[in-house]
């Protein structure tokens, strides 16, 4: 496996992160929270987000542990296109597609992450319990859990008519809510993504312990006279004993 990848983690990060803040802004600073609108930008930032996960499985992952990404590229790119088609996007399309994306992309992060660390943990006892990459994807993973689960608790009918003085009369639907959760939902991961993204990696061999795709760990080469700990080991000589 190659030291350097064309397009390593902390890119791919920073990809998905921009485009969850422009999807979050976009929700932010619109006044019509209706499912067409909803729908139209989570259409393109599930679309997006399918072609960046298909660029890292391309250009990132290394051979053999490009499954998590293809897998979201697939998830993403199918709820992305059903959310495209104008004349679908309805109220309860609405809740169907981002549902299903919340749980089939939290569901495939979230086991790609614990599998990352696990076999880290397995394969070497002395390094870290947690490396970056399997960390920011169970996190990650958790949260598209939580916005299937906070979007199932919401009513698709739910309307709240309340009035404020010298405003008006307004309805607050269900729909409303749950634009406005998937935009709490963007904003979060764009600023947990930004700051996986922009933070210090380790040096050498250690910098590919935070792939997600990754499932193995780092290992000293066979022979080698330096220790994790950084200690240096000697070669015993090969006439050791000899006059």
């Amino acid at each position: 496996m190659p030291a350097t990848r064309t397009f390593p983690l902390r890119h791919v990060q920073l990809a998905r992160a921009v485009f969850a803040a422009v999807a979050a802004l976009m929700i932010t600073f619109s006044a019509d929270h209706s499912a067409a609108v909803g729908l139209a930008v989570f259409s393109g930032f599930a679309l997006v987000s399918g072609l960046i996960f298909a660029l890292a499985a391309w250009l990132s992952a290394p051979s053999g542990q490009r499954w998590p990404y293809v897998l979201l590229a697939v998830a993403a790119g199918l709820t992305g296109m059903a959310a495209g088609v104008p004349a679908w996007r309805t109220t309860p399309l609405f809740f169907v597609a981002v549902i299903a994306w919340g749980v089939l992309t939290g569901v495939i992060e979230l086991v790609a992450g614990l599998r990352a660390r696990r076999a880290i943990r397995t394969s070497d006892a002395d390094g870290p319990a947690a490396p970056e990459g399997a960390r920011d994807a169970i996190l990650i993973g958790s949260l598209g859990l939580l916005l299937a689960v906070a979007l199932l608790c919401v009513p698709t009918t739910y309307a709240l008519n309340y009035t404020i003085a010298q405003a008006g009369s307004f309805t607050l639907t269900g729909i409303t809510l749950a634009v406005g959760i998937f935009g709490a939902y963007a904003a979060i991961v764009a600023v947990f993504l930004g700051i996986a993204g922009l933070s210090p990696r380790p040096s050498g061999a250690a910098a590919d312990l935070g792939d997600p795709a990754s499932g193995s760990a780092a290992r000293p080469s066979a022979g080698s006279g330096t220790t994790t700990a950084g200690a240096v080991t000697t070669t015993p000589a090969e006439n050791e004993g000899s006059a």
